[in-house]
């Protein structure tokens, strides 16, 4: 049933309204004109995510231009890989099915959002918008008869690069880079009006810094399909890129490694791990590096959190220093934190970090891993510019572990999932992994953003994230 214009008013006006004149309505917009397209590339080598080998991306790209009262206009830019194995688990659905389903999902947002006729700050377009792209998701789960509902994490992934497109509009219009609109110059609301009372008084611009970091450490992913060593390479693809975990080493100039794990066997997880530090240690003494960091992604696969700290127990016995090189946990276990209640972490974040990634898609979310013993997030661009903001104010308010991932984001994502990263305090390092399984997709950046896109000394040049807008075009 397609989602009437009464309908959504009637879910506009629930949201929080954006009324009222003063000299943040000055510097309010509201969208003109919004338009999306696709865009499809295929992997140079296969990614498992969850189980499920992928070898292809679908990127949403979104055009938009947005007015301020006084008639002044803008144009932005956003984009995203839509990520369907990972944001939208159905396997009974297929590769084919979700990637349909978040499609159809994609031209109910550019609708309901060029329907949209109120001027605002981006966030509060975003927070006004939400539940109307969340109804929007219901009903075509309903009239399509999906087996599997779409879920929220896979309508943020859709409207991500619509909020991007405002937010990198929005600074344009100003001449200035998106992060220096998030105070109350610009924005008429506090923290206190999107998350608690805690936040009263407190604007954004506390938790973000104008200005990005110089330069950040380089988070490169070694996938459980990937080689670690010419033994485990069947035939090469021979493209004048990298092949083994040694060679990336050497090419990237690496200190930070992520690593792909199964999650359902123990033995297999340990042993990967002990591998790759073995070979890293081997890799890095040849270097003369003596300091280097892990991370670990289960992808929600542990049965358990017992199987968790199993893992760690078994690895700090086995190779005591690459385990102190481990610097977090990636949501081990399922991502229903409200059905999995059972698995708190308390245990585990005493060994090491246990950050909330799937499972964070609002505020509710991050309290209730808070509360169940996460002790750390992972913020992502693909769920949105607007709660990736508040999710990283609240996560410093609460002193807990900070860091940002992508959802292998080629070209303008990476742009924007890096100067998340850039402009969080806290940060330490950029996850970035296109460069690896779809290089392809980053033809042309390279030049524009130099030191971004091809790494060579173990860090990402964010100097050049402080563009108007959210810098990427």
């Amino acid at each position: 049933m397609p989602f009437s214009r009464r309908q959504f008013l009637k879910t506009a006006l629930a949201a929080p309204a954006i009324v009222g004149c003063s000299r943040q309505a000055a510097r309010e917009v509201r969208i003109e004109e919004i338009r999306s397209e696709y865009e499809d590339f295929l992997y140079r080598t296969p990614i498992k995510f969850a189980g499920t080998a992928v070898d292809r991306v679908t990127l949403l790209n979104v055009h938009c231009v947005v007015r301020n009262r006084r008639g002044r206009t803008a144009k932005g830019f956003g984009s995203m890989p839509l990520g369907n194995i990972w944001a939208y688990p159905a396997p009974q659905m297929g590769y084919e099915g979700t990637l349909r389903a978040m499609k159809l999902l994609a031209g109910r947002i550019e609708q309901i959002t060029r329907d949209w006729r109120e001027y605002g700050h981006p966030v509060d377009i975003n927070v006004a918008l939400e539940p109307a792209y969340l109804a929007a998701a219901a009903e075509i789960s309903a009239g399509e008869r999906l087996p599997v509902p779409i879920p929220k994490l896979a309508v943020l992934v859709v409207a991500s690069p619509f909020d991007a497109a405002v937010h990198d509009a929005y600074g344009k219009l100003h001449g200035v880079s998106s992060y220096h609109t998030y105070g109350p110059e610009f924005m008429r609301y506090d923290l206190a009006h999107y998350l608690n009372q805690e936040f009263r008084g407190e604007y954004l611009e506390q938790y973000v810094t104008r200005e990005p970091k110089p330069r950040m450490p380089l988070y490169h992913l070694v996938g459980a399909l990937d080689p670690l060593t010419d033994a485990d390479i069947k035939q090469r693809i021979n493209d004048g890129l990298p092949e083994t975990l040694p060679e990336w080493i050497r090419y990237s100039g690496l200190t930070h490694l992520k690593i792909k794990l199964n999650g359902d066997d123990l033995n297999w997880d340990v042993e990967r791990v002990l591998a790759v530090d073995r070979i890293t240690a081997q890799t890095q003494a040849e270097r003369g590096i003596k300091e280097w960091y892990y991370s670990a992604d289960f992808n929600e696969r542990c049965p358990n959190v017992g199987y968790l700290i199993e893992f760690l127990r078994r690895i700090k016995e086995r190779a005591p220093e690459g385990f102190e090189r481990i610097q977090y946990i990636e949501q081990p276990t399922k991502r229903d934190l409200r059905a999995d209640r059972q698995n708190v972490m308390h245990e585990a974040a005493k060994l090491r970090p246990v950050v909330i990634d799937e499972s964070l898609t609002d505020f509710e979310m991050l309290l209730l891993a808070r509360e169940m013993g996460y002790t750390g997030v992972a913020l992502k661009a693909c769920k949105g510019q607007s709660q990736a903001l508040l999710n990283a104010a609240a996560a410093q308010k609460y002193k807990m572990f900070l860091c940002v991932q992508d959802l292998t984001c080629p070209g303008a994502s990476l742009i924007h999932s890096a100067g998340l990263a850039a402009h969080v305090p806290g940060v330490a390092a950029i996850e970035a992994n296109a460069r690896q399984y779809v290089p392809a997709a980053n033809k042309g950046w390279e030049e524009r953003f130099p030191g971004v896109f091809d790494v060579r000394d173990g860090y990402v040049n964010t100097a050049l994230l402080n563009k108007p807008g959210l810098s990427a075009v």
